[in-house]
């Protein structure tokens, strides 16, 4: 039987937590993938990735180094304490590199362009009322991708999504919910009640790739930009509690009638410590998100892709604490 010729990504900070996972998507599904990392950089151990270790703004040398590439996804995100000063320069790069080799840029969203006053259910096209520094960068970014497909003729397109777990360190999973998980406890950064989107990175990478081969095959059907939304998981902390309370007495962090113990984040110290701890003021002004309810609609995605990439949350979450090196239990299962 005839095969296609397969195609070719670049990954764009491929080393990072969803840059390698979407290598490692892409080329599951038999895509030919160039990672882009920093020089001097280890690179990872992945089956099927081409390493490229270039700098990004080096844009000339990517470009050359990635020749044939159809898709650019761009994983690459700045510290978290360094986004007024890094991500629209990256972003203008992942544009630059993506409009030379005329290939279709993705890029991850997220729910930081909506404010406080935000709808409880978020749809692609819902009012972008962000009043955060970072919420105004996400909107300038959206914006500069699609100038870039209306002005210059590239074709680009933001999937957002919520909260990352899986796949490694870097999110409030590790950094607060489960950092003291073996001790029977769990720290939760918002009121319990509160539901709130979550993405399991493998479904999104799976989704990344979905997307990609869909508006490759089908690019008359659709905008030079679109938005879509992955609805992932959403969930309160009571959810979480209840998830993680059962992994804990699995592996014997807690009795068999245990419970664990819940801590709150210590926002009163971090507000009065703000000025002298940058990562606490810029966490402090995302605290809103934790305090509105949040859920993503994934029709437009569903209607594109079919159903959404979706791992069971019980077995997406202990994937992610084996990730961790916390546990080994895993239950065998993959992505529907």
């Amino acid at each position: 039987m005839h095969q296609s010729p397969s195609r070719s990504v670049l990954i764009l900070g491929a080393r990072g937590r969803f840059g390698l996972c979407a290598a490692r998507a892409f080329a599951a599904a038999g895509w030919d993938v160039i990672g882009q990392l920093r020089p001097g950089a280890a690179a990872p151990d992945c089956a099927g990735v081409r390493w490229l270790p270039v700098a990004v703004d080096d844009t000339a040398a990517i470009v050359e180094g990635a020749r044939g590439a159809c898709v650019v996804v761009h994983a690459l995100s700045p510290v978290y304490t360094q986004w007024e000063r890094d991500a629209l320069p990256l972003l203008d790069a992942g544009i630059l590199i993506s409009h030379a080799l005329d290939a279709l840029m993705v890029l991850p969203g997220n729910v930081y362009n909506f404010g406080a006053d935000t709808p409880p259910v978020l749809h692609e096209q819902t009012a972008q009322r962000a009043h955060t520094r970072k919420g105004l960068i996400r909107v300038e970014m959206e914006h500069r991708m699609q100038q870039a497909s209306t002005e210059r003729g590239m074709r680009s397109v933001v999937i957002r999504a919520g909260d990352f777990f899986g796949s490694g360190k870097g999110s409030w999973f590790d950094l607060a919910l489960v950092k003291e998980i073996s001790d029977g406890r769990m720290t939760y950064p918002g009121a319990l009640d509160v539901p709130t989107s979550w993405a399991y990175l493998p479904d999104l990478a799976s989704t990344f790739v979905r997307v990609a081969s869909r508006l490759l095959a089908m690019p008359e059907r659709f905008q030079p930009f679109e938005v879509f939304h992955f609805a992932g998981h959403t969930l309160t902390g009571h959810d979480w509690a209840e998830q993680l309370a059962d992994v804990a007495r699995d592996n014997g962090w807690l009795p068999p009638d245990g419970s664990l113990v819940r801590k709150s984040m210590p926002w009163a110290l971090m507000r009065a410590g703000a000025w002298v701890v940058p990562m606490w003021r810029e966490l402090l002004a995302m605290h809103y998100l934790w305090q509105t309810p949040l859920a993503l609609d994934g029709s437009k995605l569903a209607a594109l892709i079919g159903p959404e990439p979706h791992t069971e949350l019980p077995v997406a979450l202990r994937q992610a604490l084996q990730d961790l090196g916390k546990t080994r239990r895993v239950p065998c299962a993959s992505p529907m």
